[in-house]
């Protein structure tokens, strides 16, 4: 593979992470927390008329982490990284900078493609933690503070349902993901062609294929995973 075959451009690499990872952290548990306490609220409100409130831990525990998690943080990485990718090389190839790195026979693809993969691919599975982290915790503060659940219980019920079935679920979809968005916002960012509408075109494609293309991909992967752990449907 061209990431193991020098040059490495590690400060290239170094940077896209950054950009992906660290800068991405505010916005995705910002989302993530209010989807947290939105399914807790609603959570809370059916299952207490039929008496069953005390499982809405254990029910915002298994959404969070094989589903709503993953999907959401995706979905928000989609808007932020992936968007920024396509803009970014959109902008390239109009500057014909790209062309200026095939002068200097340097390989566009291993300097600027390779480095954003590498790094929605290693920083979308963390930011992915962060955001089931605080997506359980707004869950928690809607549970206990609002809907008057024991805290203590809303935890152990989360605890019970991190199985290696539920975590494997939820932890293999991140890396697809990153993998699939970055690509696409690549591809559509070297296509850009006809000046600034053209970039308007092509990073709006990048965003909505990639929206299309993730959503679709979650149902697959959960339709194969759930097959694969041995859950019956």
């Amino acid at each position: 593979m061209k990431i193991f075959k020098k040059p490495l451009y590690l400060d290239d690499i170094i940077e896209q992470m950054e950009y992906a990872g660290s800068s991405s952290v505010f916005i995705v548990s910002l989302v993530c927390l209010f989807v947290g306490m939105a399914l807790s609220l609603q959570l809370s409100a059916e299952l207490s008329g039929l008496g069953l409130k005390m499982y809405t831990g254990k029910i915002v525990g298994i959404a969070v982490i094989r589903e709503i998690g993953p999907l959401v943080t995706a979905l928000v990485f989609i808007g932020r990284v992936g968007a920024g990718q396509a803009a970014e090389i959109g902008s390239m190839i109009l500057g014909h900078q790209i062309d200026t790195l095939r002068v200097y026979g340097i390989d566009p693809i291993k300097k600027v493609v390779i480095p954003r993969v590498f790094a929605s691919v290693v920083m979308l599975p963390c930011l992915t933690i962060i955001g089931d982290l605080v997506c359980l915790l707004g869950s928690y503060y809607i549970a206990v503070f609002v809907s008057n659940q024991s805290g203590s219980f809303f935890w152990s019920s989360i605890i019970r349902e991190l199985t290696f079935e539920n975590v494997f679920s939820g932890s293999i979809k991140p890396f697809i993901f990153g993998y699939l968005i970055s690509c696409i916002s690549c591809f559509y960012g070297l296509t850009t062609r006809g000046g600034a509408k053209g970039l308007r075109t092509s990073t709006t494609k990048a965003v909505v294929t990639s929206i299309v293309i993730v959503i679709a991909m979650d149902f697959v992967l959960t339709r194969v995973l759930l097959y694969l752990l041995g859950f019956t449907i």
